[in-house]
Protein backbone atom coordinates (compact mmCIF):
# COMPACT_ATOMS: atom_id res chain seq x y z
CA UNK A 1 0.00 0.00 0.00
CA UNK A 2 1.11 3.54 -0.67
CA UNK A 3 1.01 4.41 3.04
CA UNK A 4 3.72 1.78 3.56
CA UNK A 5 6.16 3.46 1.17
CA UNK A 6 8.75 5.48 3.03
CA UNK A 7 9.89 8.68 1.36
CA UNK A 8 12.98 9.97 3.19
CA UNK A 9 13.54 13.71 3.50
CA UNK A 10 15.25 15.27 0.49
CA UNK A 11 18.43 17.16 1.34
CA UNK A 12 21.12 18.76 -0.79
CA UNK A 13 18.94 19.07 -3.88
CA UNK A 14 17.69 22.49 -4.96
CA UNK A 15 15.72 24.21 -7.69
CA UNK A 16 16.68 27.70 -8.84
CA UNK A 17 15.28 30.29 -11.21
CA UNK A 18 18.30 32.03 -12.69
CA UNK A 19 18.55 35.24 -14.66
CA UNK A 20 20.77 34.07 -17.50
CA UNK A 21 22.26 37.47 -18.36
CA UNK A 22 22.14 40.52 -16.06
CA UNK A 23 19.84 43.18 -17.46
CA UNK A 24 18.05 40.83 -19.87
CA UNK A 25 14.70 39.13 -19.35
CA UNK A 26 16.09 35.65 -20.02
CA UNK A 27 15.46 33.16 -17.23
CA UNK A 28 15.89 29.42 -16.78
CA UNK A 29 15.00 26.88 -14.11
CA UNK A 30 17.80 24.60 -12.90
CA UNK A 31 17.96 21.49 -10.76
CA UNK A 32 21.09 21.47 -8.61
CA UNK A 33 22.60 18.37 -7.05
CA UNK A 34 24.56 19.52 -3.99
CA UNK A 35 25.15 15.93 -2.85
CA UNK A 36 28.46 14.06 -2.80
CA UNK A 37 26.79 11.37 -4.94
CA UNK A 38 25.12 11.15 -8.33
CA UNK A 39 21.33 11.07 -8.46
CA UNK A 40 19.65 8.94 -11.13
CA UNK A 41 16.33 8.48 -12.88
CA UNK A 42 15.40 12.09 -12.20
CA UNK A 43 11.84 13.03 -13.11
CA UNK A 44 10.69 16.64 -12.87
CA UNK A 45 7.10 17.74 -13.40
CA UNK A 46 6.49 21.47 -13.74
CA UNK A 47 3.32 23.54 -13.79
CA UNK A 48 2.19 27.06 -12.97
CA UNK A 49 -1.13 28.09 -11.49
CA UNK A 50 -2.83 31.03 -9.81
CA UNK A 51 -4.72 34.24 -10.50
CA UNK A 52 -3.56 37.12 -12.69
CA UNK A 53 -5.79 40.18 -13.18
CA UNK A 54 -8.62 38.39 -11.33
CA UNK A 55 -8.54 35.55 -13.86
CA UNK A 56 -7.57 31.97 -13.02
CA UNK A 57 -4.52 30.80 -14.98
CA UNK A 58 -2.83 27.42 -15.35
CA UNK A 59 0.13 26.59 -17.52
CA UNK A 60 0.69 23.33 -19.30
CA UNK A 61 2.20 20.55 -17.22
CA UNK A 62 5.61 19.56 -18.53
CA UNK A 63 7.59 16.45 -17.65
CA UNK A 64 11.35 16.17 -17.90
CA UNK A 65 13.55 13.11 -17.43
CA UNK A 66 17.28 13.07 -16.76
CA UNK A 67 19.14 9.78 -16.52
CA UNK A 68 21.79 11.11 -14.14
CA UNK A 69 22.85 14.37 -12.50
CA UNK A 70 26.41 14.11 -11.28
CA UNK A 71 27.45 15.11 -7.77
CA UNK A 72 27.91 18.86 -7.36
CA UNK A 73 26.46 19.51 -10.79
CA UNK A 74 23.31 21.04 -12.26
CA UNK A 75 21.04 20.71 -15.25
CA UNK A 76 18.64 23.12 -16.91
CA UNK A 77 15.07 21.95 -16.49
CA UNK A 78 13.46 24.53 -18.77
CA UNK A 79 13.44 28.19 -19.76
CA UNK A 80 10.82 30.25 -17.93
CA UNK A 81 9.07 33.44 -19.04
CA UNK A 82 8.87 36.48 -16.77
CA UNK A 83 5.11 36.61 -17.46
CA UNK A 84 4.51 33.56 -15.23
CA UNK A 85 6.34 34.97 -12.18
CA UNK A 86 2.92 36.11 -10.91
CA UNK A 87 1.83 32.45 -10.65
CA UNK A 88 2.85 29.71 -8.25
CA UNK A 89 5.47 27.76 -10.20
CA UNK A 90 5.63 24.18 -8.94
CA UNK A 91 8.36 21.62 -9.58
CA UNK A 92 7.92 18.03 -8.37
CA UNK A 93 11.30 16.28 -8.33
CA UNK A 94 11.69 12.52 -7.95
CA UNK A 95 14.99 10.64 -8.13
CA UNK A 96 16.85 7.55 -7.01
CA UNK A 97 19.90 7.48 -4.78
CA UNK A 98 21.49 4.25 -3.56
CA UNK A 99 18.37 2.26 -4.48
CA UNK A 100 16.04 4.56 -2.52
CA UNK A 101 13.31 6.72 -4.07
CA UNK A 102 13.20 10.42 -3.11
CA UNK A 103 10.43 12.90 -3.88
CA UNK A 104 10.05 16.62 -3.14
CA UNK A 105 7.85 19.53 -4.20
CA UNK A 106 9.46 22.94 -4.78
CA UNK A 107 7.12 25.95 -5.21
CA UNK A 108 8.10 29.47 -6.20
CA UNK A 109 5.19 31.51 -4.83
CA UNK A 110 3.73 34.42 -6.83
CA UNK A 111 5.97 37.47 -7.06
CA UNK A 112 8.90 35.83 -5.19
CA UNK A 113 11.09 35.67 -8.29
CA UNK A 114 12.27 39.26 -7.95
CA UNK A 115 15.69 40.84 -7.81
CA UNK A 116 15.40 41.64 -4.09
CA UNK A 117 15.31 37.85 -3.44
CA UNK A 118 18.34 37.07 -5.63
CA UNK A 119 21.27 35.19 -4.18
CA UNK A 120 24.34 33.73 -5.83
CA UNK A 121 23.29 30.22 -6.82
CA UNK A 122 25.82 27.60 -5.68
CA UNK A 123 27.68 25.70 -8.41
CA UNK A 124 26.03 27.77 -11.18
CA UNK A 125 27.52 31.05 -9.85
CA UNK A 126 24.77 33.22 -11.32
CA UNK A 127 22.13 35.34 -9.59
CA UNK A 128 18.64 34.00 -9.00
CA UNK A 129 16.12 32.64 -6.52
CA UNK A 130 16.92 29.32 -4.82
CA UNK A 131 14.71 26.80 -3.02
CA UNK A 132 16.27 23.91 -1.10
Amino acid sequence: MIKDIIFPEVEDVAVAVVQEHPGLDEYAVYLINLKFADITNVLVTSTGYGVINEEKKKTSTLRHFFEVIKQHDYIQIEPIQKEVFGLSNEYWVSFSLNGQLFDKQFIFLPETIVESNYVTIPIINKKGVLIK
